[in-house]
């Protein structure tokens, strides 16, 4: 398979599995008869943009914003999807494997934070990517945000990434999750920013159809385990204090995300849009 061929195979997943994402979200939307069921079944509002490569302001891509508020279930949900190509500032060329002496890059992938009404109901973060330099690889991972952690939804949320992982290999999910672990901590906190998942990245194992497999299953592995988490949840009745708690856990969420996230910095140092890249913000968030 030719490296453009993999590039446009790759796009085309990503934008496969939003479409598959954006459908269960808004089918949680249609069967919810909790306490905000009153309100119109919420729907995502897509929006296109486009890129200009920084260095010479060439064409860069572009991507769309899938993003639904104000639902049932999901106050705030983006299902973003963008390839994106161009060539990376020299301060951030020398940190991209592959970049340090040919600066030029191409990065597809999807990217979903979901901020829910109840507290009851987890938030969530997913994305996988594929990136290519003088090297290529995948990259990308899920975990769970949630205000008041439920053993079983932790357990069961695992479980679903650990068989993904196990199907492609044996070291897999033992590796991804310790990075998550890692990953996803608050160090002016001392504290992890949620329950944990997955996260794994430079993901080249030398066979490009394996690695893509995978990356794959860690989508439809997704698509599989958190609609069912949001359906256990989403009927139930929340109290002021629950709500509050969730407030004040979405200020621990965006402390990471401004802060640490990755994916943030490579989004705003690659002139990628603003609103998209920062969609991961919650609507609303209190520090007391």
């Amino acid at each position: 398979m030719s490296n453009d061929t993999e590039k446009q195979t790759a796009s085309a997943w990503f934008k496969e599995l939003r479409d598959q994402i954006c459908a269960s979200f808004e089918a949680i939307e249609d069967d919810c008869t909790g306490p905000l069921s009153n309100r119109e079944p919420g729907r995502f509002e897509r929006k296109s943009w486009q890129r200009t490569n920084q260095s010479d302001g060439a064409e860069g891509g572009g991507g769309t914003m899938s993003i639904m508020r104000g639902g049932r279930v999901f106050e705030k949900v983006g299902v973003n999807i963008s390839t994106v190509h161009g060539t990376f500032e020299p301060e951030f060329a020398k940190n991209m494997p592959g970049a340090d002496k040919d600066p030029s890059f191409f990065a597809t992938g999807v990217s979903l934070v979901a901020h829910m009404n109840s507290p009851r109901v987890p938030a969530v973060h997913m994305n996988t990517r594929f990136i290519s330099t003088q090297k290529a690889w995948f990259g990308g991972g899920a975990d769970l945000n949630t205000a008041l952690p439920i053993v079983k939804d932790t357990a069961d949320f695992h479980a679903a990434f650990k068989a993904a992982c196990h199907r492609h290999g044996d070291s897999y999910y033992e590796r991804f999750k310790k990075w998550c672990d890692e990953y996803f901590f608050i160090p002016h906190r001392n504290k992890p920013r949620g329950e944990g998942g997955i996260f794994y990245d430079q993901l080249a194992s030398g066979d490009w159809a394996a690695d893509f497999a995978f990356t794959q299953d860690v989508g439809r592995s997704f698509n599989e385990i958190y609609p069912a988490l949001v359906r256990r949840h989403m009927n139930e009745a929340w109290t002021d204090a629950e709500r509050e708690k969730l407030l004040e856990y979405r200020g621990l969420y965006a402390e990471f995300n401004l802060v640490y996230d990755r994916g943030t910095s490579f989004g705003l140092k690659t002139g990628g849009n603003v609103d998209a890249i920062l969609m991961s913000l919650p609507p609303e968030a209190k520090w007391p």
